[in-house]
């Protein structure tokens, strides 16, 4: 199954893995698994990281270099095809990051892998809930 990470559930995986319920810590070890995390995700952990929410040593930049050069995460770039779903997919709000999550887990055929409430309301894509049902 291909899995993408929710910007928290991606910090989580690396910082706070306590936080992930055993499903989603078994699914995001399970060696058939692939684990992908939008470029998005890297610009919502730095803009985080600006705003003094998170702290990451020794800096933002490194941090995330390190992360993508140790653990076999694969990156799904924003496309046009994504920027097209972002803007076709019915969400409650319009954050941007969230619409681009989105369009990528429908675009790739992934699952979303997300705490988020207003996430796994979605019908958009397959979600797989960070919370114990």
């Amino acid at each position: 199954m291909k899995l993408l990470l929710d910007t928290h559930i991606f910090l989580w995986s690396l910082l706070e893995p306590q936080r992930l319920t055993p499903r989603v810590a078994s699914e995001l070890q399970h060696p058939a698994n692939e684990l992908w995390v939008s470029s998005i995700t890297t610009w919502e952990v730095l803009v985080l990281a600006e705003k003094g929410r998170i702290r990451l040593d020794p800096d933002p930049v490194t941090w995330i270099r390190k992360v993508y050069a140790a653990v076999p995460f694969q990156e799904a770039s924003l496309t046009h095809e994504i920027a097209i779903h972002s803007r076709m997919i019915r969400l409650p709000h319009q954050d941007p990051g969230d619409r681009f999550l989105v369009a990528t887990a429908k675009v790739h055929g992934m699952t979303l892998v997300t705490a988020d409430d207003r996430l796994l309301r979605t019908p958009a894509c397959p979600v797989l809930p960070n919370r114990e049902i």
